[in-house]
């Protein structure tokens, strides 16, 4: 009589436990994302001439948590090791909607509905090259030859600072209460420009490029402290400077890259001692 076979192990099935807690974050950042398109829709529908600002700034406000729940899944799935493909794609499709089509949305209910064509265009471009930046991200995630990224650099600007640039005029007319700041003739291409960032092939920082010496460590807690203190209690003359700020990086960033391509093949190229 032969004996019983042993029970076959089935292969595990769905999402391990360790990915639920990232994943979760990635969701909650999606829905803070369509939450922003909610309060852009009833401040559009507001009576004309109150000059409540109260509902865009709501609306702006969720893209912020948005962003930094983006920030933040990412760090967790690699502490709690639940990186995996489908988080992967769930952050893309998320980074999508609350970077790409909530922002054009909110920016089109907001100011560029006053000029419904040209507006609109300028909407469905930050939309669409916010996609096609993700997909060329995607494209590319599984490829072993990265020089940019192995240098802690990355191409073109991310999706959240892509969404965070483009309502730079919603900013400054919550600062102000300025009207010229909500002419389409403003938004609409200031926005197009973030969008062809995005798209673009300049070389941006990277946290992995932002390597601190041991002896400013410390002043760069003050820094950051500052800026979190500044934040909450100034957040969009804050957010307006952070903005012009990193915009002005871009030309180190493209600087600093080029060193390191010059240094890599001057490598390439010397002869063995």
């Amino acid at each position: 009589m032969r004996p019983p076979s042993p029970l076959r192990r089935r292969p595990p099935q769905g999402l391990p436990l360790r990915t639920i807690a990232p994943n979760a974050l990635t969701a909650l950042a999606l829905c803070s994302g369509l939450t922003g398109v909610r309060f852009a829709i009833a401040a559009s529908g507001a009576p004309i001439g109150l000059g409540d600002s109260s509902q865009w700034q709501l609306a702006v406000i969720m893209i912020l948590v948005a962003s930094a729940l983006d920030g933040v899944d990412g760090q967790v799935a690699r502490m709690l090791r639940g990186t995996s493909r489908f988080g992967a794609e769930l952050d893309s499709l998320s980074d999508a909607i609350s970077f790409g089509v909530a922002p054009a949305l909110i920016l089109y209910l907001w100011a560029l509905n006053t000029s419904p064509k040209f507006g609109w265009a300028c909407a469905l471009l930050f939309a669409v090259f916010c996609a096609l930046r993700l997909a060329r991200f995607n494209a590319a995630i599984d490829a072993t030859d990265q020089p940019r990224k192995s240098a802690g650099y990355l191409t073109g600007i991310p999706a959240p600072a892509g969404a965070i640039g483009a309502m730079l005029p919603m900013y400054l007319w919550f600062i102000t209460d300025d009207s010229r700041f909500r002419s389409p003739w403003l938004v609409a291409p200031w926005v197009a420009f973030m969008a062809v960032l995005m798209v673009s092939s300049v070389a941006t920082f990277g946290w992995a490029s932002i390597r601190l010496r041991r002896r400013i460590r410390f002043e760069a807690l003050v820094v950051i402290v500052a800026i979190g203190a500044a934040l909450i209690s100034a957040p969009w003359p804050t957010l307006a400077v952070i903005c012009v700020a990193y915009l002005v990086t871009i030309p180190f960033s493209v600087a600093g890259y080029a060193r390191i391509r010059r240094l890599r093949a001057n490598i390439s190229v010397a002869p063995p001692a």
